[in-house]
């Protein structure tokens, strides 16, 4: 169990919190590049900060503070401009940096500044780095995120709860057998669906740390001593995203911490082209939302889904202090101890686990190797796991 002072320092996401500081060391994805189609002024919350996304007339992106410096209106009220974003109440324009480049009526345009924000597109995503930028890393070049070669496709889904306990799920392999196949088999039979539901017993787990993050490893009833998911693993990248999939397609489930209590789950998907079938040219975007029955339950009549109720299901911030962790829980222990070990250097002025500055490395993309053949589900094969 934890105190209730460590579990905050576990899950506080603020500026000038040791997680905060932490999880400014990394760029997160904030807007489908396609949205700003429709809409090239949003507004933001990320790591508890609320901001102002836009786009300009010449194609720059912006990521500014949510309020204008002259009478604290709101810039997700703004127009796109040539030269930056308009504020809707007097017209005071700030460029991609925050400045104030254009103030009408007034005799002379006041050296004045907001905050700003590095803000990248990458693979029909942008993404927003809030930390010094003296310390900025590459923004990392995943395999799929680059492959403009494939079917790509992006989901998002507000969660209110706290982003730690998403990826806490993602080094737990047992759960599956018990969410995904005994509750899942229960709902079924609850909702009359047809459709029985059988899960892999585990014999056996194992969690590696690599340079990118955490492997972890399983061996299941029906699987031989060498089978892939024993001896390659299921990558997770600190501090963040689960590479998840099995066979060619696979995709990333990117947990972005809104704020103490609220996450957007971000689901990146790939697989190869058809035949026939000609790359889009665009990543599309369907944003979800959670489903609630008549008691205010999340409903999880899939496995994605499953999940995520089970994240919510635990409170908008799981209370440590009331978890008895046991065998099955190692992998959950060491996640907590990197989070903590990289809070902790990050504060000596030493970079995190899974920062890229070496051009070399990031180009033309990162390969984190993954297991492609799995034995956890022994029936409905059509099923996508995210365990």
């Amino acid at each position: 169990m934890m105190t209730v002072e460590q579990n905050l320092r576990l899950t506080e996401t603020g500026p000038g919190t040791p997680m905060g500081d932490l999880l400014r060391r990394y760029w997160w994805p904030i807007a489908a590049t396609i949205d700003l189609d429709a809409e090239p002024v949003q507004p933001v919350r990320l790591l508890s900060e609320d901001m102002t996304l836009f786009r300009s007339l010449k194609g720059e992106f912006g990521l500014i503070a949510k309020s204008c410096a002259h009478r604290a209106i709101n810039l997700a009220y703004g127009i796109p401009q040539e030269n930056g974003l308009r504020c809707a109440y007097h017209g005071w324009t700030y460029d991609t940096q925050g400045r104030v480049v254009d103030m009408p009526f007034e005799p002379a345009c006041l050296p004045l500044k907001v905050n700003s924000y590095q803000v990248q597109e990458l693979g029909g995503l942008v993404w927003a780095y809030l930390g010094p930028r003296e310390t900025m890393p590459l923004l990392p070049r995943l395999e799929l995120l680059v492959n403009d070669e494939w079917n790509r496709s992006i989901t998002t889904r507000p969660l209110p709860c706290n982003w730690v306990q998403c990826n806490d799920n993602s080094i737990d392999p047992v759960h599956f057998e018990h969410l995904h196949g005994y509750w899942g088999d229960y709902w079924n039979k609850q909702h009359g669906i047809d459709r029985p539901v059988r899960t892999a017993a585990h014999l056996k787990i194992e969690f590696d740390v690599f340079d990118y993050g955490i492997i972890k490893r399983r061996l299941v009833e029906g699987e031989p001593e060498d089978a892939d998911d024993w001896t390659v693993g299921h990558p997770f990248i600190f501090p963040h995203t689960l590479i998840q999939g099995v066979g060619d397609s696979y995709g990333y489930q990117i947990r972005v911490p809104v704020d103490d209590v609220n996450t957007m789950h971000v689901r990146y998907r790939g697989r190869p082209l058809k035949p026939g079938e000609e790359p889009s040219g665009v990543v599309p975007v369907d944003h979800l939302h959670t489903t609630y029955d008549r008691f205010g339950r999340a409903e999880w009549p899939d496995i994605p889904q499953q999940d995520e109720a089970a994240w919510i299901a635990q409170g908008a911030l799981s209370d440590r202090t009331k978890e008895h962790l046991a065998t099955s829980d190692k992998g959950v222990i060491l996640y907590h101890r990197l989070l903590m070990e990289n809070a902790e250097k990050v504060q000596r002025g030493e970079d995190p686990m899974f920062t890229i500055r070496d051009i070399e490395e990031n180009m033309p993309f990162i390969h984190v190797q993954r297991e492609r053949d799995s034995a956890k589900m022994l029936t409905r094969p059509n099923l996508v796991s995210t365990g």
